[in-house]
């Protein structure tokens, strides 16, 4: 094959990971895609602890750090900023998981 597991993670975007992990019947999750997510959740937590009172997640920022939220349990910070995803979100909920 043409293309190898580094490449794939390089060109795979946080929303494509997210639904392969989501879709993973047994579990188990290719390491380029853990890797693409990791990536996603640790710039994501950088913003939003660097604009801990104003960061706005975006609709894919919200998907990627719902995935990881058990990491964030009791976290203030992430509490503010999934309060103001809500309430700056103008989309169908539904849409988001």
């Amino acid at each position: 094959m043409g293309g190898s597991s580094m490449n794939l993670g390089t060109q795979l975007t946080p929303a494509k990971a997210l639904e392969i992990a989501k879709n993973s019947e047994d579990g188990s999750i290719p390491s380029y895609v853990t890797a693409v997510l990791e990536r996603a959740i640790s710039e994501l937590w950088r913003r939003i602890q660097a604009e801990s009172t104003s960061y706005v997640m975006t609709k894919e920022d919200f998907m990627v750090f719902n995935y990881y939220r058990g990491r964030f349990t009791g976290s203030v910070t992430a509490q503010q900023a999934v309060a103001r995803f809500w309430n700056n979100f103008t989309g169908d909920s539904s849409e988001v998981d």
